[in-house]
């Protein structure tokens, strides 16, 4: 009988679909894996139902619908104040895990090292293995997910041909300031690596930290890749789309990954998105007015239980350190939760490198409702095991 492929043997399915799938078992408040209960804007709907009755059934530009490009590529000079043309760096893709899969294939050989830092979404390390990359792991250190720019220098200096920057970041909600992004383009350039990007969570940044977008920095042209998606942004999770966003000659070759990988993202839904990508400057800021104030509706519960966590700058998701509940693991303590408490979080242990058991990680892109919901059960862990 033959044997499948031994580097799938290095690592396992998600944790985070497998928390899903355990929750729905359970009836358990969902708040593990980071999509919305609450549609898209109406905007965006209109301009499905009209998308479903247009002639967009069939195949798309590979590379992406040209009016989808053409909006896209104006919404991303408009935030970051550098200029991106559609048709030459941008490659449209099936939501930002595609994205990060084309991209590590389009910069990576096989047995190339590529830098991760951890805690890191757990698609990262499975994407530099199946490209037949080498992970070499920097830790972000709690609380504050810093990390030691001597220990990035030495990871650098292995001979790394990549690394992975999730800004805002999963699971942590870091936000990297400016220096930091700094920082890693200087060690890049010093050590001609390329640097990719995952920015899904752009623009659910809180007060006062804000999005440096890190291809405008000074000489990151021609290294950084942006790894993107349109899910968060809009509540359309489910749509699965993405994009690859890099200088020409980058894209020419990523095109032809994203070709032989999906063919294409679906046609008619990169028409109605085109509405949600025009939406004017109002609504994002009201994103981050919706977010941070579901943030402090979710910090309340959280104080409530008396257990402490990290407080994001960034994104929609907070670690809650359960070390005081006596688990032997945070594996078993997350089915506790699911089963006992009735919230489903996700085992900190599958975001980092590092023996890290302490954490489990809930998001809170929920209706308010929802939230007040899952606060009410969470106080049960007062009442311990």
């Amino acid at each position: 009988m033959p044997a499948t492929s031994r580097r799938l043997q290095a690592f396992t399915e998600s944790v985070i679909r497998a928390m899903t799938r355990l929750s729905n078992q359970h009836g358990a408040i969902n708040l593990s894996q980071g999509f919305p209960d609450f549609n898209p804007p109406e905007e965006i709907l209109a301009a499905l139902e009209r998308a479903t009755r247009g002639p967009f059934h069939q195949y798309a530009v590979t590379w992406g619908a040209p009016r989808f490009r053409q909006a896209l590529a104006k919404k991303i000079t408009h935030f970051s104040g550098t200029p991106v043309d559609p048709d030459q760096n941008l490659v449209v893709t099936c939501g930002s895990t595609e994205a990060m899969m084309c991209a590590m294939m389009t910069c990576c050989e096989p047995g190339d090292k590529v830098i991760v830092f951890s805690p890191f979404y757990e698609n990262y390390a499975a994407d530099a293995i199946l490209s037949g990359a080498e992970p070499i792991y920097v830790p972000l250190r709690p609380p504050h997910f810093g990390f030691d720019p001597d220990e990035l220098a030495r990871a650098f200096a292995q001979g790394a041909k990549a690394i992975i920057v999730c800004n805002p970041s999963n699971p942590t909600g870091k936000v990297f300031t400016r220096a930091e992004l700094q920082t890693i383009l200087d060690l890049a350039e010093k050590h001609d690596a390329f640097v990719i990007t995952d920015e899904p969570y752009e623009h659910i940044v809180y007060a006062p930290h804000e999005h440096v977008y890190m291809h405008t920095l000074p000489g990151a042209a021609d290294r950084v890749i942006v790894c993107n998606s349109l899910s968060k942004t809009y509540s359309i999770t489910g749509w699965r789309l993405g994009y690859v966003q890099a200088a020409p000659h980058i894209i020419a070759q990523a095109r032809k990954v994203h070709d032989f990988l999906t063919v294409g993202a679906a046609a008619p839904l990169q028409e109605a998105a085109v509405a949600g990508l025009e939406l004017p400057d109002s609504y994002y800021h009201g994103l981050r007015d919706l977010y941070t104030a579901k943030r402090d509706v979710f910090l309340n519960h959280l104080r409530a239980t008396g257990l402490p966590f990290t407080e994001p700058h960034g994104a929609y998701y907070v670690l809650m350190d359960i070390s005081s509940l006596g688990f032997p693991t945070d594996t078993e303590a997350a089915e506790w939760f699911v089963k006992e408490v009735g919230v489903a979080g996700v085992p900190g242990s599958s975001f980092f490198r590092e023996p890290e058991h302490r954490f489990i990680r809930f998001h809170y892109a929920k209706q308010v409702e929802t939230l007040n919901a899952a606060g009410e059960k969470l106080l049960r862990v007062k009442q311990g095991r």
